[in-house]
């Protein structure tokens, strides 16, 4: 196995994107100061899954996109692609060659891929353990871990070696067991805790499931009682309710026969009132007969005035007339028979006026008498409406009341 290609492209210096390719038998990159040798060296970190920025020489992990010059406005992503030859199978996978891609956002986002598929960071760790190649792996050493090695630390010293022999997967291993072992522990702690709390409230269930037996019990005696209290409460308003059904049934008859004696008497207010206009036109026609005959009269008053005016007249002329008696006696009986004729009249129609007479003043007797009796009648229906009122009042409260 062996490194074939770094790809820099916005990382630190590279704007440009760069293509750096290890054929076999080169061992080393040289050039002057500021060129960008350890930029490559950190590269190669940061793209193996380097977390560190003061590994990188940065604040922020942001600072590793390129910034821009003066020529140049800054960037807003990074990216490196490391490319290695797996033709001895070192590596866990089945491909020959393997390309682990590392990018960064200014937003802070960051992406891993390995051959192009998206994957986490613990992928490529474990792709790289106990394989020599890692951020802290012997075989990428800077200035600073040559010095770690040679220090008198042999912490340090057995880190490499535990790194070169292989044992680091194991020891992780180990490590992630123990954590997991610590974990199960911590779990059951808290699972005794939980049944300890479990069976607290268990009892306590038990306690309310005691109380809810005898709750249950008290509810269904209640629920008897209550049964047998409303079919009593049930007979009760049922035999009231009979016996205002009969009480409602015997106002109700009580009504009809009102409402039978009510159109009675409108029937005679019927009657009556024909009766009185009957009465009415009679009187009528006797006024208008009454009229007639007092016409009569003053015509056969006149006529006697001027009968007397005439007799007047022939005494006052008697003298005169002398010469001419004997041819006016003739007329003169005549004068005296009209006379006496229309005296006899006269006393006729004086008895006719006075049967008039009387025959108006009975029927204003009778008339008075009628409405007398027309005054009762309405006061009798009135009584008998008001009693209706008040009977088909009670009927509606009791109906009301039955409902």
């Amino acid at each position: 196995m062996f490194l074939s290609k770094l790809e820099i492209f916005g990382f630190k210096s590279f704007a440009n994107r760069t293509n750096i390719a290890f054929n076999r038998g080169i061992t080393g990159i040289v050039g002057p100061n500021g060129c960008g040798k350890t930029n490559i060296v950190d590269a190669i970190r940061w793209v193996l899954g380097e977390q560190k920025t003061t590994t990188l020489r940065s604040d922020k992990m942001e600072n590793v996109i390129f910034n821009g010059t003066r020529e140049r406005k800054p960037m807003g992503m990074s990216e490196v692609s490391l490319t290695l030859v797996n033709d001895q199978g070192i590596l866990p996978t089945e491909y020959s060659e393997v390309t682990i891609t590392r990018r960064i956002f200014r937003s802070g986002e960051s992406e891993y891929l390995l051959n192009k598929n998206i994957c986490r960071l613990k992928d490529i760790t474990n792709l790289f353990m106990d394989t020599g190649m890692g951020t802290n792996a012997y075989s990428v050493i800077e200035l600073k871990m040559i010095e770690t090695i040679l220090s008198s630390k042999a912490d340090e010293r057995r880190r490499l070696f535990e790194e070169a022999a292989g044992v680091n997967k194991y020891k992780l291993r180990r490590r992630l067991s123990l954590k997991k072992l610590e974990d199960v522990k911590a779990d059951l702690t808290r699972v005794n805790d939980i049944v300890s709390e479990v069976e607290k409230t268990v009892r306590s269930l038990e306690r309310q499931a005691k109380r809810a037996d005898q709750f249950t019990q008290i509810q269904t005696v209640l629920r008897d009682k209550e049964i047998d209290l409303s079919e009593r409460e049930f007979a009760l308003f049922h035999d009231k309710k009979e016996n205002l059904k009969n009480e409602i049934n015997s106002l109700i008859a009580k009504k009809d026969r009102i409402d039978i004696e009510i159109r009675k008497i409108e029937n005679e207010l019927i009657v009556y009132r024909g009766q009185i206009n009957i009465i009415e036109v009679d009187l009528q026609n006797k006024r208008n007969d009454i009229s007639s005959n007092t016409d009569l009269l003053h015509q056969t008053q006149k006529n006697i005035s001027v009968s007397e005016e005439r007799l007047n007249s022939l005494i006052t002329n008697h003298t005169r007339l002398e010469r001419e008696i004997h041819e006016l006696k003739s007329r003169l009986q005549t004068n005296n028979t009209e006379i006496i004729t229309n005296e006899e009249e006269l006393v006729n129609l004086n008895q006719k006026l006075t049967l008039k007479e009387n025959e108006i003043t009975d029927n204003e007797q009778t008339i008075i008498s009628k409405k007398n009796q027309l005054e009762e009648k309405k006061t009798i229906l009135k009584q008998l409406t008001e009693e209706r009122f008040t009977l088909l009042k009670e009927i509606s409260d009791k109906e009301n009341f039955a409902a």
